[in-house]
């Protein structure tokens, strides 16, 4: 016990120096207007005020009042993810259908994870769709769900992934990582598992990115502006609850980050390759390191 606790905190140090260190010479960087501040500037404050000039479609000027549409999407996300918290996890699957030792079945656990996969797709993907098909005056397209934006940015994503595959692959050797991916312990089993299991796990992205980059961020770009981009943060951080905590701490910025090229791209595309490609990269990685006999971990 007090050799996880202190590893708990060698971590939790090494992140806020990493953290803090990050802060420092921004700041400092800020003062003298160097070119990590004007970088960082770039990325976030200049395109946040191009979204904040932009509305988006059907907005109207004057003074804001209450938006029926916001109290529609905010529950919405309540509904979504509460049954994603207790119908939609595999825990609820296993209550329901509980392994028979008399009858084995020899893909109970992909079966899992197919049901956790369509608690995503219904509670992400489809019950979004509905609900912006029963708003008045909304497109679906205007919810980020165009590739149009997707192919003109390409090099943007190219670059995200470029840059971060090098870290994913440091990561996937640590013990911490290799105790979570992947999460079907089977995937090494066979050619059909791994890849039936990558196509449930891309299919959950997909749902994932048009909920938060798409429903959520167009959803309440109207009554937030950029600020849409910090209230997706705060529920998509908390889904990585349970996964290691460099990850859940790397959540935070990766929704600020695929927040805003969403917005100002209006695509949601971008974040869907990227989060695909290191997810899927994260798992091959992390098979190579499962036992040639019996399931990872």
């Amino acid at each position: 016990m007090l050799a996880f606790l202190l590893h708990a905190l060698r971590l939790a140090a090494m992140i806020a120096a990493g953290v803090g260190a990050l802060v420092v010479i921004t700041a400092w960087d800020r003062r003298r207007n160097g070119p990590w501040w004007r970088f960082v500037r770039y990325l976030t404050v200049n395109q946040w005020a191009q979204i904040d000039a932009d509305p988006g479609p059907g907005a109207s000027d004057g003074p804001r009042r209450f938006d029926p549409k916001v109290l529609a999407i905010l529950l919405t996300v309540c509904v979504s993810l509460t049954l994603q918290e207790y119908v939609g996890q595999r825990d609820t699957y296993e209550q329901w259908f509980p392994y028979d030792p008399k009858h084995p079945d020899k893909y109970w656990h992909l079966k899992g994870f197919v049901w956790w996969t369509g608690w995503r797709v219904f509670g992400y993907l489809l019950l979004p769709m509905a609900v912006v098909a029963l708003l008045p005056g909304e497109r679906l397209r205007d919810y980020h769900w165009s590739p149009r934006g997707f192919f003109k940015h390409l090099w943007i994503y190219v670059g995200m992934f470029a840059f971060i595959l090098p870290a994913v692959y440091v990561a996937s050797g640590t013990k911490m990582f290799l105790h979570t991916y992947p999460f079907y312990r089977y995937a090494n089993r066979s050619a059909f598992d791994l890849w039936a299991w990558e196509a449930l796990y891309a299919l959950q992205f997909l749902s994932l990115e048009f909920f938060f980059r798409g429903f959520m961020l167009q959803g309440l770009r109207r009554a937030f502006g950029s600020g849409a981009i910090v209230v997706m943060m705060v529920p998509y951080c908390m889904i990585h609850y349970g996964k290691p905590m460099p990850e859940t701490f790397g959540a935070i910025f990766a929704g600020l980050i695929l927040g805003t090229v969403a917005m100002r791209t209006r695509s949601i595309w971008g974040g869907v390759l990227i989060h695909v490609g290191v997810a899927w990269s994260m798992d091959l990685f992390a098979v190579g390191h499962c036992p040639a006999k019996g399931p990872c971990r």
